[in-house]
This record gives structure tokens, C-alpha cells and sequence, in this order.
């Protein structure tokens, strides 16, 4: 989408993004040249995340190795800097445990989708460029299969996701169900509080996160 954006037409580049759904930072952003090797080792970082959330850069590494990788922990915290992937860790609040520890469970299984809005689902993909890389978020209903809404952003902050999810309740009303992965980003409050402001209820792969 950078690309469509002309800097010589009379219309201001700040207007151009927000008509193409940008950000101006991805206009101005220049991404530093990623290598091949690092490409395939950043896509191999996103599957074992997903298997293994809780997994810091020491534990990735090990797991990249048992694949044949040969990879030190310093470059590989380094690449899931660069993805914004952290581990996910359970934080205690003893004060208020009862409160702290609730539990997102997985509530598609058996379930059948008969209908538009009945559940609708986001993810967040990352995608190679010449000399670099974006992120790409997308609301997806489940039973048309259509992408209600999608942000592209330069790093993994909550705020795009946050963004996508509100124009597809703002064009096409509320879901019964909202389900994500366990990423960061979808178990923060800033997005929970979304969800829950708008009665949706939320459905998380797997057996859940602790939040």
C-alpha cells in the first residue's frame, strides 16, 4: 500500500495513508535489509511460538537447533525482538489471586457456524519484503470467510489490532464470539476491554492463557 501513496499529488500524505488504511510511519518507514536465512528463521520463531508461548529466547534457541538451525540465543533474542515476540509468563498477584487468574477457554470445538457474525476470528501475519518486513492484522468471519477489516503496521503493537477490530464492529456490528490465538497482543487488556465493552464473548486456541 506505501507504494500507492504519491507524495507530488496535491492531496496531503497524511490523507492518502488514512484512505489506504496505513500509517503515515509506514510511508516515512525505510526497513533495514533482512536476510533469507534470517526470513526462514523468523517464520520457523513464529510457528514454535505458537507451540510453545511460553518458550524466552534461551528455550527458542534450543528448539531451533533441535531443527537444524544453527543459531546462538543472542541472535535469536534479537529476531524476536524484531518480531515483538516475548514469552508468556503468568504473573502472580497474590493480593488478588481469585481476580487475577481467569481463563479464556476454546469454545469452537463442536460447535457449528451457521451464520455471519456468529464468530469471527484475527491473526496477525508478518510479510516478507525486498528489504524487509510488515505486519499484517485481519478480522475474518468465520462462516463467510470474508476480511471485515485489516491494518498493516511496522511493529507488533496492540494498537493496530485494536484499530482493525473497530472498524469491523463499526461496519458490521458485533459477533457472538471473538476467537485468537494467545499472542500478546489479543490477551492484552487494551484488547480484552474491547471485547467485554461490546458483550462479545472471547475464545482463545488451545486450553487458554492466564491473564
Amino acid at each position: 500500500p506505501q507504494k500507492l501513496i504519491d507524495d507530488s499529488l496535491q492531496i496531503s500524505v497524511s490523507k492518502q495513508a488514512k484512505l489506504l488504511k496505513v500509517s503515515r510511519g509506514c510511508y516515512y518507514y525505510r526497513p533495514k535489509p533482512v536476510s533469507a536465512s534470517d526470513l526462514k528463521l523468523m517464520r520457523c520463531i513464529d510457528e514454535l511460538h505458537m507451540q510453545y508461548p511460553f518458550a524466552g529466547s534461551r528455550m527458542m534457541r534450543d528448539l531451533l537447533n533441535r531443527q537444524g538451525h544453527h543459531i546462538g540465543r543472542r541472535h535469536t533474542r534479537t529476531l524476536m525482538k524484531k518480531m515483538g515476540i516475548q514469552a508468556l509468563y503468568c504473573k502472580p498477584n497474590l493480593s488478588q489471586a481469585n481476580q487475577a487468574h481467569r481463563k479464556y477457554p476454546y469454545l469452537l470445538k463442536g460447535l457449528a457456524i451457521q451464520r455471519s457474525n456468529q464468530v469471527w476470528s484475527t491473526d496477525i501475519t508478518y510479510i516478507p519484503m525486498a528489504k524487509g518486513f510488515v505486519y499484517l492484522c485481519a478480522v475474518i468471519d468465520w462462516h463467510s470467510r470474508k476480511v471485515l477489516a485489516h491494518r498493516v503496521s511496522i511493529s507488533m503493537e496492540v494498537d493496530f489490532c485494536i484499530s482493525a477490530l473497530n472498524e469491523a464492529i463499526e461496519k458490521y456490528g458485533r459477533p457472538e464470539i471473538f476467537n485468537t490465538d494467545q499472542g500478546s497482543q489479543f490477551t492484552s487488556d487494551a484488547f480484552i476491554d474491547v471485547l467485554k465493552s461490546n458483550g462479545i464473548q472471547i475464545s482463545m486456541d488451545g486450553k487458554g492463557r492466564w491473564v
